[in-house]
């Protein structure tokens, strides 16, 4: 706790500093940022903006997570579909995330629904590929003892599949949520009037730099402590039984 207090505080130092060197007008100070969030916070602006956020990331990552994870997991179970799906994800792994979230747009108009849809997109082949390696990673020895023992096809996902792609699912939680939310705010820019990314946008015309870095860090504050709290305790579950009661 010490060391990340010192760490906060060595970043704040180098901030002011690099402040004073740089000019308030393209480096406002740690003051000046605080200054803006409050007003925003007082306004409600910065609440309404960080929840319509983070509902999208929300809904775009429980829907890339559930269908990445159920792909991934017939790639790595069967061979055959492994071989006709791969280069459709090697399609999705490469295609550009702008590329995805302009045709959506183009297609489906500057609606809900198609911004959810193309940040669900750019994160699925990422989800598909851990869970594929995780499906590729399950201990034959447990199957056949479901097997010998006549598990049922949900007892069998419930108490051998689930627990062994556990770390890989926490991984793909982990690596997921950072990616969700950068595409979340590129898809804010680009077409809806609400969230991070469009104020960051409206705050780039007026170049106001200080709104860019006060709604960056509390959104980066978010993300922090839903990774403390809530992905890192995860994680660590997950991975709890490979080590033992021990």
């Amino acid at each position: 706790m010490l060391s990340r207090a010192a760490s906060v505080a060595a970043l704040l130092v180098s901030w002011q500093i690099a402040a004073w060197f740089v000019g308030e007008r393209l480096l406002p100070s740690p003051e000046a940022v605080s200054i803006v969030l409050v007003q925003e916070a007082r306004a409600g602006a910065l609440t309404l903006n960080l929840a319509a956020t983070l509902a999208r990331v929300a809904a775009a990552f429980a829907l890339a997570l559930t269908a990445g994870a159920a792909i991934g997991y017939a790639m790595g179970r069967s061979s055959t579909f492994d071989r006709f799906a791969d280069p459709w994800l090697i399609l999705l792994l490469n295609l550009p995330a702008l590329a995805t979230i302009v045709l959506a747009y183009i297609w489906f108009g500057l609606t809900e629904a198609a911004a959810i849809g193309a940040v669900a997109v750019n994160k699925l082949p990422n989800t598909i590929a851990v869970l594929r390696e995780g499906a590729r990673a399950l201990d034959p020895a447990l199957d056949e003892m479901g097997q010998a023992f006549a598990f049922g096809s949900w007892t069998r996902l419930r108490h051998i599949v689930v627990p062994q792609l556990a770390p890989y699912l926490a991984a793909a939680t982990r690596t997921g949520l950072s990616l969700t939310w950068k595409i979340v705010l590129v898809v804010e820019l680009v077409g809806r009037p609400n969230g991070v990314g469009f104020a960051i946008g409206t705050a780039f015309q007026l170049f106001d730099v200080a709104r860019i870095l006060a709604y960056a860090l509390s959104f980066v504050v978010v993300m922090l402590v839903i990774e403390t709290w809530v992905v890192q305790p995860f994680e660590r579950r997950a991975s709890s039984w490979r080590s033992g009661p021990g």
